[in-house]
């Protein structure tokens, strides 16, 4: 027997009807730092169906990396949440029907290409139950670390630095972005900051970096050959465990 349309229309209302609203706060946090917010672009969060591989809400975290003292100067305790109503979060609203088990993956921060990581969690949601307040919290180690000096594949002629100390420079933070100084809360000092330079593929020097001002580290070399050269800049924090790395191509001509 041939369904109406009717029928079919009133079918597929009462499927939707069964499906339960469940909304879910999911927050991406730098490891040893706050959360990853607007400042730096945000983290892009993915929630899927771990049996189907279904994307069930996908989107970006926004707001405010948070509340410092809260955050990283206050012991935590248990139950007393870490996030505020301006911390940086992706409100997901997703209708189901039943218990749906799903992994979480939290990519940032999303506009640093290089520094990019991909922290995950998988669990259970229930129709009806919301994950709020903290919601997931996903934490996301490194550093972000981009060279300023030399410039990708740049042209530099032998005559112009033969006899001049050769600048590295490269600026560091925290995957939030938050900042780096001296004696500040995120400390230069707990770091170690080097750049490793090849020459047509051989180690030609390795030097530490120094910070030169909030963020920016700096050092120098001498070059007295042409050749093609590689400088790859790592930040690392013993303490935290968190590490990062940038690198650029430049060529040194006749």
């Amino acid at each position: 027997m041939k369904k109406s349309p009717l029928c079919i229309v009133f079918f597929m209302l009462s499927l939707s009807l069964m499906a339960t609203e469940t909304k879910v706060t999911v927050r991406a946090k730098a490891k040893d730092a706050k959360f990853i917010g607007s400042s730096i672009g945000g983290a892009y969060i993915i929630i899927r169906n771990t049996l189907t591989d279904e994307i069930l809400a996908q989107g970006k975290t926004e707001g405010s990396t948070g509340n410092t003292t809260l955050i990283m100067k206050t012991d935590r305790k248990r139950g007393v949440p870490i996030s505020d109503e301006h911390s940086a979060k992706f409100l997901a609203t997703i209708d189901i029907e039943e218990p749906v088990f799903v992994k979480i993956e939290a990519h940032a921060p999303l506009n640093r290409k290089q520094a990019t990581a991909v922290a995950s969690t998988e669990l259970w949601l229930i129709p009806g139950k919301h994950l709020s307040g903290d919601g997931v919290i996903l934490e996301v180690p490194g550093f972000v670390v981009d060279i300023l000096n030399p410039r990708t594949h740049q042209y530099i002629k032998l005559d112009d630095v033969k006899n001049t100390p050769f600048n590295i420079q490269a600026n560091v933070v925290m995957m939030c972005g938050c900042t780096i100084s001296s004696g500040g809360t995120w400390n230069s000092d707990d770091m170690e900051v080097s750049a490793i330079v090849k020459k047509d593929g051989v180690l030609f020097n390795e030097l530490p970096l120094a910070l030169a001002s909030v963020n920016l580290f700096e050092g120098s070399i001498r070059i007295t050959e042409p050749g093609h050269y590689e400088v790859i800049v790592y930040a690392y924090n013993e303490k935290s465990g968190n590490t990062g790395v940038d690198k650029v191509n430049y060529v040194i001509s006749q």
